[in-house]
Formats: C-alpha cells, structure tokens, sequence
C-alpha cells in the first residue's frame, strides 16, 4: 500500500520510489493522453456542449472523430512530449514528498501511528505532495495545453519553440498563468485521492493487516474511484485554470468558437457564470471524470506493482 509502513521488512529508499513514481507517471501519460486531448477541448469550447449551431463539440465519440477527420490520428496525441515530461516530473515529485511526508509524520507523532489515521495522515501528505509536485511542473502543463488547444495550421511547432514564443510574448509570468487555481484545487483534489485510495484499499481487504499489497484488480478498482471522486470534487478550479492558460492565445484557437480571456482565477470563475451559466463550470465533466478515473486507477496500479518489483529485488 502507498505511504509509510511500520510493518514491512525491506524498505525502499527515496530515490526508488521517485523511480516508481515517474515510471507510474509516464505510462499512465501514454496511455491517457488521448482522453486529456478531449477533456481540454471540451474545457476551451465557450459555446454549450450540445448539437447547437457554432458548437464544434458536442460528445466524446463526436469530439474524437471530428479530429481525426480534421486533424488526424496523431493529434489525439497532441502535446504529449510536454506532457509526459509534466507526468514523469510530477511523479517524481509526488511519490518522493508523499512517501517521505508519511514516514516522518509516523515517526515525530505517535499519536496518528494507528491504521484508523492512515486515511487522514494519507490525506494531508497527499494534498502537501500534490501542491509541491504541481508546482515544479506548472510550466510544462501551460506547453502542454497550448499545444492540444491550438488547431491548424499551428502557432506552436514544438515544445522547445512553444517556451521560447511564450516566454518572448507573455515573458516567464506567461509559463505561470492559471497556477492559483491549480495549487488551490490540488491540495484538497491529491488529498481526497490518496485518502479515498488508502480507505478503499482497506475496505476491500475487510481486515487491518497493514503488510498485505494490494492484488492488481483491487488497486485498478479502487484507483479508479478514487480518482473520479477526486476530480469531481474540484472540478470547476480545472476548468478556471485551463481557461487562464490560454488566455492571449487567440490566435490559436481560430476555428474553435469564440475565445475567452480572463484576468484572475475568480474574475475567470464570474464571467463563465456570467456569459455561460452555473453548468458551464462542469463543461467537459464526463471525459474528464473518465479519464480522472482511468489515469489513477493506472497510476496506483503502476506505481505499486513497481514498488513491488523494486522490493522483490533488494
């Protein structure tokens, strides 16, 4: 099970769980990228996802077939070397602040070393590794939107050149837009994740034996529903801050409706309520929820089944 445990015998160091948490973090990218690729479109689109005119999408199947027809199979994958070097640095981040944070807690407060305050212990480390893990790969994450939101012809042609005119147009602030939201959403949204992960995990053993790993399916399962709960939790801070990093971007969003620029996180979250109405602080929620789930249901499973591997072999 993820976090500090009293009981095991062998011990990985640091260094190997942040070689856990990038190998989890990369494959999960891999696989994932195409539904990130919808849910952002989703999250840029102003007009109601419906089949209404000036609408380009308006469902998952739609928005997948449409561009591919326009775009071809290869943008499904849009903006997926930024994003696997965002996924492998935030795991990197994450599991080695996460894991480190849950040994010192059970070492310097005796009071929380008992399996009922693993859930709660796993919800602040969570929420702490979460916040420190977004913030060193921030920049990587406004390339990587650019690059999925922009249409064609496009504006950027690669990661390297995505920085350089980003940082010549917007100066180092435009590598930071929208990072409010983030470290807002993330601290409760990698809290609940971790905890609804661990609570899960032990409901599913209908025991406390705190040395028993999760089987394959269980860490699938309960990944998954801890993600989507998770996500579903914080939803419309993700979608204020997908909208601050592409605001100045028009340019790169003709052919996809109107645009939408903003001036803070909570002048953002006003003016969707405003022009689009309370339910428009959902828009995308279905393939983001599904990819949510599917993205920590592969996380879990990845990084504990590497952790297992490591651990066979020490």
């Amino acid at each position: 099970m993820v976090g500090f445990d009293e009981h095991a015998q062998k011990r990985l160091t640091d260094t190997e769980y942040a070689g856990a948490g990038a190998a989890a973090g990369g494959l999960t990218r891999a696989i994932s990228q195409p539904l990130d690729v919808i849910k952002i479109r989703f999250q840029l689109q102003v007009e109601p996802i419906k089949q209404l005119p000036g609408a380009k999408y308006w469902g998952v199947t739609q928005a997948f077939r449409q561009i591919i027809h326009e775009e071809g199979v290869r943008a499904l994958w849009k903006g997926h070397v930024p994003a696997q070097v965002l996924s492998i640095l935030y795991g990197v981040a994450q599991a080695t602040c996460f894991e480190v944070l849950t040994r010192e807690i059970w070492q310097l407060v005796p009071e929380l070393r008992g399996s009922q305050h693993r859930p709660l212990v796993h919800f602040f480390c969570g929420g702490a590794a979460g916040v420190f893990a977004s913030f060193i790969s921030f920049p990587f994450d406004i390339v990587r939107t650019r690059l999925v939101a922009q249409g064609e012809p496009k504006v950027y042609v690669s990661m390297s050149h995505a920085v350089r005119e980003i940082l010549r147009r917007e100066g180092p602030k435009g590598l930071f837009q929208g990072l409010a939201p983030v470290l807002i959403q993330m601290a409760p949204h990698s809290g609940i994740q971790f905890a609804s992960y661990t609570a899960l995990t032990r409901l599913a053993y209908f025991s406390t034996k705190e040395n028993k790993k999760p089987a394959f399916h269980h860490s699938l399962l309960m990944g998954a529903i801890a993600g989507a709960i998770s996500k579903t939790a914080i939803y419309p801070f993700d979608l204020a801050k997908k909208r601050l990093q592409v605001t100045g971007f028009d340019n790169g969003r003709i052919g996809f409706g109107q645009t939408f620029n903003t001036s803070g996180l909570f002048h953002c979250i006003h003016k969707i309520v405003k022009t689009e109405g309370y339910i428009a602080l959902y828009k995308g929620l279905w393939p983001s929820t599904i990819k949510a789930g599917v993205v920590s249901a592969l996380y879990f499973t990845f990084y504990e089944n590497t952790c297992a591997l490591l651990l066979r072999y020490k």
